[in-house]
């Protein structure tokens, strides 16, 4: 027998690519639920093979609720929203099709864990329309999936949906408002010896604010000031006038104006920091 040099060996399918990285239980379901769909609901032999099928599912359930765990819920009760996905993936899932259930039943899962994040709340606060839209989704993702063979794109979405790339995009980034990271936590990255908090790399402090807290205390007290004296701090902060300057136009020596402001600024520090200008004196 002559063999062609041109011969191209074809691609191997899903499940042989599967077998390279170890048999899991959920692999080969198909043809078990092809067996169990041609039942008749009330055959009793039905029912048995569905609760085998459930039960090889459950591993890749669990698999899915670890991934979403430590965000904000219980992971018992994220646990059983993933196990939920398994049951609705095995009993929605079409044979007919022909489609790999794996392919089928992992953005089921996923439907069924984001849509109870849905309903749990909103760290923030997300526009109507696109919690809408973000539910639409994650309730087409599993047809088109079984359909394509993959999971859809984000314009193969936009199509089944007749809307834009642009929302169905804000709708599935929309979907991570409902959980906001705390300022204080630790940062993904940093040395060995320091762990940064996010905080540390978003912000830092205003001195102006130093500024603000200041100018609320001393106001009241400069309008407590005597006229005359009123006027020589605007001459000499606001106006920026030199002592002399201020002396030609009060009519007073420039020693003057330098002992008038220095009893008004010593009285001003002690009426605004009295604890600190009394452990300074001591």
């Amino acid at each position: 027998m002559t063999t062609s040099s041109n011969y191209t060996r074809p691609p191997p399918s899903a499940t042989a690519q599967r077998s390279h990285r170890g048999h899991d239980p959920y692999d080969g379901l198909e043809p078990t639920l092809d067996r169990m769909t041609r039942l008749d609901t009330a055959d009793p032999d039905r029912a048995g093979i569905r609760e085998e099928a459930i039960g090889r599912c459950l591993p890749l359930a669990d698999h899915i609720a670890r991934r979403y765990a430590g965000r904000g819920v219980d992971f018992e009760d994220l646990l059983q929203i993933a196990r939920m996905g398994a049951v609705c993936a095995v009993d929605r899932y079409d044979p007919a099709r022909g489609r790999d259930f794996l392919a089928f039943a992992v953005p089921t899962i996923l439907g069924e864990v984001r849509r109870y994040f849905r309903d749990q709340g909103w760290a923030v606060r997300i526009p109507r329309r696109l919690q809408e839209l973000q539910a639409r989704i994650n309730h087409l993702i599993p047809e088109l999936a079984q359909d394509l063979g993959h999971l859809p794109t984000a314009r193969e979405l936009a199509t089944a949906l007749a809307t834009t790339v642009e929302e169905i995009t804000q709708a599935m980034v929309a979907a991570n408002g409902f959980r906001c990271d705390s300022l204080d936590a630790p940062a993904a990255d940093g040395d060995e010896n320091v762990i940064p908090v996010a905080a540390d790399r978003h912000g830092d402090i205003d001195p102006n604010y130093g500024l603000l807290e200041d100018a609320a205390t001393v106001r009241p007290l400069l309008a407590e000031l005597p006229a005359a004296d009123r006027r020589i701090l605007a001459l000499y902060f606001y106006e920026n006038k030199t002592q002399n300057q201020i002396g030609n136009i009060i009519g007073c020596s420039q020693m003057h104006v330098s002992r008038t402001l220095n009893r008004i600024l010593t009285t001003l520090r002690h009426q605004a920091l009295p604890g600190r200008s009394t452990a300074r004196a001591a």
